[in-house]
């Protein structure tokens, strides 16, 4: 081997340096490439869950350069939040819409059950309760994790705030303590119905259909009763 062809070959380090950068051809459309890796990931961690994520199965399915993954997203727990993030924007904006729209608490409750169905058919609920998860035994996941699912609860407090000083209504526990309430209340019927358990056993959607009930006979001061004579039925 002569001089000449040992000194054209770049040093070891710049030729793994290469390799990890994806050249100028493979950029051309970033935000579209980065869109089709969301959306594969996306699909790969509702389907398979985060323990089975494969960045090299994520890239093949976006039709992308493995390399990419990592150029737009630094690693497998930057995508995941991503794809969190991209869905979770969109929905508190959806739910902050709806808290400020004219309408009474039990109108409020019936939009959110409804919009509970889509997030159950988007599979935005399956991919929430599988980043929980994942989040018990990794603290890094945990610590971008959980910021993300306290949004829910500061959103739902604001709501309460507003629905407490319009209405003039003086109650004996602080709207923090009402909206921790609503907040994990929806988390543990999420968990139930992402797990499989059904309504005759879980009662989840008569849970919700109850709550609306209430808020409607509070709106319209009124109480429930048990007829006289009767024991009510459990």
């Amino acid at each position: 081997m002569d001089k000449t062809s040992v000194q054209s070959r770049p040093p070891a380090r710049s030729r793994a340096a290469a390799a990890n950068v994806p050249s100028r051809g493979m950029r051309t459309d970033g935000a579209a490439t980065r869109d089709l890796i969301l959306q594969a990931a996306r699909r790969r961690l509702v389907e398979q869950g985060y323990a089975n994520l494969s960045v090299r199965e994520i890239a093949a399915d976006a039709g992308v350069n493995h390399a990419l993954i990592g150029y737009h997203f630094q690693g497998k727990q930057q995508l995941v939040m991503a794809v969190l993030d991209e869905a979770n924007a969109r929905l508190l904006e959806r739910q902050a819409r709806m808290y400020d729209t004219a309408g009474s608490a039990s109108e409020q409750w019936q939009q959110a059950c409804a919009f509970y169905d889509e997030d159950l058919a988007s599979g935005f609920v399956k991919l929430l309760m599988e980043l929980m998860g994942a989040s018990f035994h990794d603290q890094a996941l945990r610590e971008e994790f959980t910021p993300r699912l306290l949004a829910w609860q500061k959103l739902i407090e604001e709501a309460v705030d507003r629905f407490v000083s319009s209405t003039g209504l003086e109650l004996p526990i602080s709207t923090r303590a009402i909206s921790a309430g609503i907040t994990w209340f929806w988390m543990g019927m999420e968990a139930s119905m992402a797990l499989g358990i059904d309504e005759k056993d879980g009662h989840q959607r008569e849970a919700l259909a109850a709550m609306a009930t209430l808020l409607q006979r509070a709106e319209a001061g009124t109480r429930r009763r048990a007829p006289t004579g009767r024991r009510p039925r459990t």
